[in-house]
């Protein structure tokens, strides 16, 4: 390390960052550190890159290929698990300093890992994650929400891969803050405003979500009243938060996790040229077994025609004998009655004489006995004694008079006679 007295008056950048490097490899050969692990990436080349944090401060850590092998926790290694490691300060080509960590231990979880597992057990237990709760997304939706932030590359592509797939679509963006202590009621308001659908506009399917991020970056994503509207929402949702190794909560809660927003765009829409492939096999095949099935059928008809025509003939031929045999009971049945017919007027005429004869002797007995009812009753009315002299009287009631005592002095009597009546009044008895 240079002094006062050999550095030169001018430095170079490079010389600098050399010189700082010097001074920092040689005050800090070996340090023990503890922190929580965050945007933690394991590249091909072996080499492993995140940073290493606590409550105020976070610094950036590489562990190189051979360090990493050699690591016994190296695949329990990742974002929010805390680690104490040892390793020594450098200064990269940028000038930024980084911690080299050459041994690594596992002691325990981070405090954002650490509220990640207690809120998803919470919440689990509750049902929030259950498979039977979610719903199938729409097959063909005419309408999607998107709650991102509109800056960005990442609504350009959703936006861009659902057109290519199915151009006839309506895509509405509710422009939210995705990152920070605002993000989660800014998210909420986006589920909020296309669940309520105020202005008319009802979407099919929500997709919410935002880039690739730290775990701090997408810890936003973990807030509890954030997954319980999620959970909650009448619409399907679609969570495409991060890349397809980061988790939150609401991946779980929602009706489908989307490894990256890209692939969240995928999943919503089919590919309208593949639909139309489909649809025309599928038209191909209808032709095909239509026409299938018509010529099965006109064999068929065939078939029962032919064998038809011959059970006809022969039915016809049957029916012929049947017809024969019918005629000759006919002719037979009709001499029968015919027959019949003239013994039975023969019997009406008979019977006809007889009844005349009966009738004339019936009238003559039923004269006989009324001229002698007729003499009979002329000897027994009383009527008949005044045509020899004699007179009836009865009261004014019409009663017969018998006794004279049973008249007085001023009755009116009426005297019948032969020729006519006689009305008179008792004048003394």
């Amino acid at each position: 390390m240079a002094d006062a007295k050999t550095m030169p008056a001018v430095l170079s950048v490079t010389q600098l960052t050399q010189m700082v490097r010097s001074a920092l490899e040689h005050s800090f050969p070996s340090v023990d550190l503890e922190g929580e692990v965050s945007g933690f990436k394991l590249y091909p080349s072996g080499h492993a890159y995140f940073t290493l944090k606590d409550a105020n401060s976070q610094l950036s850590a590489v562990m190189f290929k051979g360090a990493f092998d050699a690591c016994d926790c190296r695949n329990s290694i990742q974002d929010g698990v805390q680690l104490k490691v040892r390793g020594s300060i450098s200064v990269g080509t940028r000038s930024q300093y980084q911690f080299h960590v050459r041994r690594a231990r596992l002691v325990g979880e981070g405090e954002l890992m650490q509220r990640f597992l207690e809120l998803k057990a919470k919440l689990g237990a509750e049902g929030l994650f259950a498979s039977e709760r979610k719903r199938p997304l729409p097959f063909l939706p005419r309408r999607i929400g998107i709650v991102t932030s509109p800056a960005g590359a990442v609504i350009h592509d959703m936006c861009r891969v659902m057109m290519r797939r199915f151009p006839a679509l309506e895509i509405r963006l509710f422009p939210a803050t995705v990152q920070g202590a605002s993000a989660p009621a800014s998210l909420i308001a986006g589920l909020e405003y296309f669940n309520a659908a105020l202005d008319g506009w009802k979407p099919d399917l929500i997709i919410f979500g935002r880039g690739g991020g730290s775990y701090e970056d997408l810890f936003c994503f973990n807030d509890e009243q954030l997954v319980r509207i999620v959970a909650d929402s009448r619409i399907p949702t679609i969570s495409a938060v991060g890349h397809e190794t980061d988790f939150t909560l609401c991946d779980f809660a929602a009706d489908l996790r989307a490894g990256t927003p890209s692939m969240a765009a995928e999943l919503a829409v089919p590919e309208l040229s593949k639909l139309r492939e489909k649809l025309k096999d599928a038209m191909s095949a209808s032709v095909a077994a239509l026409r299938g099935k018509y010529e099965w059928y006109a064999q068929r008809t065939d078939m029962l025609g032919e064998a038809l025509g011959t059970s006809l003939k022969s039915y016809q031929s049957e029916a012929a004998g049947r017809v024969s045999e019918l005629s000759s009971s006919l002719r037979l049945l009709g001499a029968e009655m015919s027959a019949s017919c003239a013994l039975a007027k023969q019997r009406v005429s008979a019977l006809s004489e007889a009844l005349s004869a009966a009738l004339r002797l019936s009238l003559q007995k039923a004269e006989s006995s009324l001229e002698t009812l007729s003499s009979k009753l002329a000897l027994l009315s009383p009527y008949s004694v005044l045509e020899r002299g004699y007179s009836l009287t009865t009261d004014a009631s019409g009663a017969v008079v018998f006794d004279a005592d049973s008249l007085k002095a001023g009755d009116r009597i009426r005297t019948r006679l032969r020729h006519g009546e006689v009305e008179s009044v008792v004048a003394a008895k």
